[in-house]
Parts: C-alpha cells; sequence; structure tokens
C-alpha cells in the first residue's frame, strides 16, 4: 500500500499538470485517475518542504484512491475465491444426490478425516469388498453383486468424499493467506470462521448419515438398508446453509447491491414490503427442499407415480397410517411425498405471485431481472418435479430436480441480495 510520507518525498518531483482536485465521487472504481482541470498542486516555501503535510492541499482523495487500488483488487480476489467456494458445494450436493440415486452411500464402511486409501491390487479390493460383505446393505439387498460392481458404487462414494475435502482445501489455504496479509475486515473474518465452522460439521453430519446405514437395525420383511431421513436431512439443509452463505458473501464482494433514489415514502414502502414476501419465498423454496430430501430418505417419490391426485384421490388412505399421528410427516412416505406436494405448489404460487407484485414496484435496476429469473426456474423446478414423480424417479431426471433447487435457491439469494439496500 503507497504511504503518504513516500507519496510526498516523492511527489516533489512530478509536474503540477498531475495533481488535480477531484472528490471520492469522481473517482473511478478501477482507481485510474480521470483529468480534470483544477490544479491542486503549489509551489511552497522551502521551509514547509519539511513538512510533508504543508506540501499539499486537498489530495485526500486523490491519495484515498492510490491506497485503496490494492484492497479493491484484494476484495475481487476475496469475491472470486467465495464464489469459487460455492461453485463446488453446488457440485458437492449433485455428487451427492448422484450417490444417493445410484445407492452408492454405503460402499465405503470406514471414514478417515484425510482421506481413505484407494485400493490398488486386487487382493486391496477383495479385502474392501469383504468389509461391504460384513454390514446390512449386501446381506438384505446385495448378496448378487460382483467385484467389478461393487468397485463401480465405491467410486462414486469415493469421489463425492473426496470432493468435500478438496472444497476444505481450496476453502482453508486462501483464507490463511487473506487472513494472514490483513485483507479480512472484521466482519469477513467473522464469516470466515463460520465458513470453516460449517464446512467441519458437514463432514462430520455425512459420516454421521452413513453410520445410520451401517447399524443393525434392519430386522422387519420390508426393512431396506438406508440411512436415516432425518440426518440426510440435516446433510443437505447443513450444504443449502453454506452455499446460501458463500454465494451471499460473493455477490457481496462483486456484485454489491444497488438501492433506489425517489423521493416517495409511499413507494419506498412497498418495495420495503416486497423485500419481506421475497425473503418469504426463500424461506419456503428451503422449506421445500428440506421435505424433498425426507422424499429422498424414504424412498417416497415411488409410491403414488400420479399428478395431481395420488391413486385418484386428493388425499390418501394411508396419510395417517402411522401411530402417533406426528410420525406420519417424517415416516411415512405417503405423507412425505403429500406434503413435499403441497409445499412445492405453496412455493410456486407464492412466487409466481412476488414476480407480479414485482412489476408494479420501483426497485433497484437487477431486482426486475433476478425476479423473473427466479420466477421461471420455479416453473421448470415444478416441471422436473412433477416429470420425475411420473416417469418413476429416473436417476437422471431425480438428479435433475435436485439441482434445480439448488439453482432455484441462488436465484432468491440473488434477488434478496439486490435488495438489501433499501432506503427506509
Amino acid at each position: 500500500m503507497l504511504s503518504l510520507a513516500r507519496h510526498c518525498r516523492t511527489s516533489i518531483f512530478l509536474p503540477a499538470k498531475q495533481f488535480v482536485a477531484v472528490s471520492n465521487r469522481t473517482l473511478p472504481k478501477n482507481g485510474l485517475i480521470r483529468s480534470y482541470t483544477t490544479p491542486i498542486w503549489r509551489r511552497q516555501p522551502l521551509r514547509n518542504l519539511v513538512n510533508p503535510r504543508n506540501f499539499f492541499k486537498s489530495t485526500g482523495a486523490i491519495l484515498m484512491r492510490l491506497n485503496s487500488n490494492i484492497p479493491q483488487k484484494s476484495k475481487k480476489s476475496i469475491g472470486y475465491w467465495l464464489m469459487t467456494c460455492s461453485g463446488m458445494v453446488f457440485v458437492a450436493v449433485v455428487l451427492g444426490g448422484v450417490t444417493r440415486l445410484t445407492e452408492s452411500g454405503l460402499s465405503m464402511v470406514t471414514w478417515k478425516l484425510l482421506g481413505e486409501k484407494m485400493p490398488r491390487t486386487d487382493k486391496e479390493w477383495e479385502e474392501e469388498f469383504e468389509k461391504y460383505q460384513q454390514f446390512p446393505e449386501f446381506k438384505i439387498k446385495n448378496r448378487e453383486m460382483t467385484l467389478s460392481e461393487f468397485k463401480w458404487i465405491w467410486y462414486m462414494e469415493f469421489g463425492h468424499r473426496m470432493w468435500g475435502r478438496a472444497i476444505g482445501a481450496v476453502f482453508l489455504i486462501p483464507a490463511v493467506y487473506f487472513w494472514a496479509r490483513g485483507r479480512f475486515t472484521p466482519s469477513m473474518k467473522k464469516r470466515v470462521l463460520a465458513f470453516g465452522t460449517l464446512i467441519g460439521a458437514q463432514g462430520l453430519m455425512g459420516w454421521y448419515m452413513v453410520k445410520s446405514g451401517l447399524e443393525d437395525r434392519f430386522h422387519g420383511e420390508s426393512d431396506i438398508p438406508r440411512v436415516s431421513q432425518y440426518r440426510l436431512a440435516a446433510h443437505l439443509s447443513l450444504a443449502f446453509v453454506l452455499y446460501t452463505l458463500f454465494l451471499w458473501s460473493g455477490l457481496d464482494q462483486l456484485l454489491p447491491a444497488e438501492t433506489i433514489t425517489i423521493g416517495s415514502k409511499k413507494a419506498i414502502k412497498a418495495a420495503r414490503k416486497f423485500k419481506m414476501v421475497a425473503h418469504t419465498c426463500k424461506g419456503l423454496v428451503f422449506l421445500t427442499a428440506v421435505s424433498g430430501a425426507f422424499v429422498a430418505g424414504l424412498d417416497a417419490g415411488l409410491v403414488y407415480n400420479s399428478f395431481p391426485k395420488m391413486a385418484d384421490k386428493w388425499v390418501p388412505d394411508d396419510i395417517l397410517a402411522l401411530v402417533p399421528a406426528l410420525s406420519n410427516f417424517t415416516e411415512n412416505p405417503t405423507t412425505v411425498q403429500f406434503d413435499h406436494r403441497i409445499l412445492g405448489t405453496t412455493t410456486l404460487t407464492a412466487i409466481t405471485a412476488m414476480y407480479l407484485m414485482s412489476r408494479r414496484r420501483v426497485l433497484p435496476r437487477r431486482a426486475y431481472t433476478a425476479a423473473a429469473v427466479f420466477g421461471a426456474l420455479a416453473w421448470l423446478q415444478v416441471a422436473l418435479g412433477i416429470t420425475t414423480l411420473l416417469t418413476y424417479v429416473p436417476t437422471a431426471l431425480a438428479a435433475s430436480h435436485q439441482s434445480g433447487s439448488l439453482l432455484l435457491l441462488s436465484s432468491a439469494v440473488w434477488l434478496t441480495h439486490e435488495l438489501k439496500r433499501l432506503p427506509k
């Protein structure tokens, strides 16, 4: 960073036309100084040259811009780093969905912090396969599985785990560098600590989830070895929260929110009410995604493959088949699918109303685009969900539906971020 003292010592040799009187508002963001007409360099008496403060008059604005060149570049670097982490979390969610849909998640029966050793020889693969054969999924469901089939699901789970560790490395190494160089503001330091905590919690929750599918608790005739739907929902929720925070913080650095400059209090009040509606829609998207995790955990997408009715009924007969009644909402596949349908329809209705409302509000310029994207993705997501249900949950469509939920949440985050600086 360029210091004032050094600048004052060396500037005595610069021609006067290079110094101009400008304000902070007239300085461009890229740090380049435009040409202005009013010179501020003034010849000083000899006795004043020993005091740098007397050498210039009103040069603070230029010095502020010179001093902020490096921080501006650092801000963009931090923004690109955060967006990279956000994108990697997005890919991790997609990989996790494919791993679940291909039933590969229980193929690795051990967990190590820095990564498991990949089998290299036939003997090592046989030993790994023997470990898998000791657990319920093989004994109950995959007794006919061959070694080559086992290798395929093992590679799927291995890739998902190693990608998660790569996220940790991509986050940690630049974070240490930026922190050591003093590039983080106090508020960003708190966020970085939160990011690190969430990444660690996500890894632990992933193994905690896998352990639920390795336990010896599947003794009923209709029991299918699978991970706990509660832990799956927690694992997905943590991923969504981590992704949202990375994305929001990245937008702070790279795409600062705009504001509106209007004098009408009525228009400002309407815009702030719209902001509340947008946040409500974002919450509904998150809640619907969490309910989708319960659908996935219970394979509830396979029980009623018709729409809009469920087996020619609006409300199926077995919707409250379990006792106590509250357990149906998280353990009964019929009720879980019914809830997901209702939440999806409610969310779509709310987002559509929000979009129509945005057309009649004074909002920041980019907020209109964000609202339109939000509305379009909501309809696409519902169409994907219905198609996935009617076609008996093929892997490609189901993975696209899960990815669509994250894209929909991304558009909601973008919209609410654009509305963060509305005048009071």
